[in-house]
């Protein structure tokens, strides 16, 4: 089994735009339209904003994705996040991200902590945008998240070229001042050009933005341990309150 910081082989046949398998039926459309207007899906009708921003691979922070979060509010200090590989109807869900402010990373464990990353330079610096949001909309809103963590489980390397979710999960970095967090000039680009904004603008108008007086000393690890995270599968004894047959 390949773990998150090694190609799985062999791969499954396509060029990797979409998973393997043969198109939508009739008979499926219609269970799924049907199933459409008679189910409420309350969790997903509490998605409320979309965020495009982009994140680095913990175990190797050359690879730097752009990232679609769908995100839902549970309380002040609590968001969640579906992240998908862009905002397209076909998009592929990449992975989930859990947000919490810096007053409940203060409550965790310091092993705990490492798994975080910091989102103050990732919003101030306007990485962090909403799509055709206007920035006066969000100005509270980006006050509150600079001082946020968020830990985010990659599921699906579509940027390697996995045409399904193989392997184990990856941890993902947010991107930072440090060099390695840079994320490349042409990936803002390529988000710039499609939305028709323009990242350094969204970086002068959040000059004002109160920038936390101390962050978590443990989460950004990698910054000063120069160490990420990979995750290896393993076998483990079952646990059971019986013999296994």
């Amino acid at each position: 089994m390949a773990s998150s910081d090694k190609t799985p082989d062999p791969m499954p046949p396509g060029d990797g735009s979409m998973p393997p398998g043969k198109g939508v039926t009739i008979t499926q459309s219609i269970v799924d339209k049907g199933a459409e207007m008679m189910q409420s899906h309350k969790p997903i009708k509490q998605m409320s904003q979309h965020v495009c921003s982009f994140a680095c691979y913990s175990h190797d922070m050359t690879r730097q994705i752009e990232t679609h979060h769908y995100v839902s509010r549970l309380n002040n200090d609590f968001l969640q996040c579906a992240v998908y590989d862009s905002d397209d109807s076909n998009a592929r869900l990449i992975g989930i991200e859990y947000i919490i402010s810096g007053r409940i990373l203060e409550t965790l464990l310091p092993e705990e902590q490492k798994l975080w990353h910091s989102h103050a330079h990732e919003i101030k610096s306007g990485l962090w945008a909403n799509p055709r949001v206007p920035e006066m909309v969000n100005s509270g809103e980006l006050q509150d998240l600079v001082n946020t963590y968020g830990k985010f489980w990659c599921t699906w390397q579509t940027d390697r070229g996995d045409r399904l979710p193989l392997g184990a999960p990856s941890l993902m970095m947010s991107p930072q001042e440090a060099e390695l967090g840079i994320i490349k000039i042409d990936l803002v680009k390529k988000r710039d050009d499609k939305y028709r904004f323009s990242t350094d603008a969204l970086k002068k108008s959040r000059a004002s933005l109160v920038l936390p007086e101390s962050m978590n000393r443990m989460a950004d690890y990698w910054k000063h341990a120069g160490k990420g995270f990979a995750i290896d599968i393993e076998e483990a004894e079952i646990k059971t309150t019986a013999p296994f047959p």
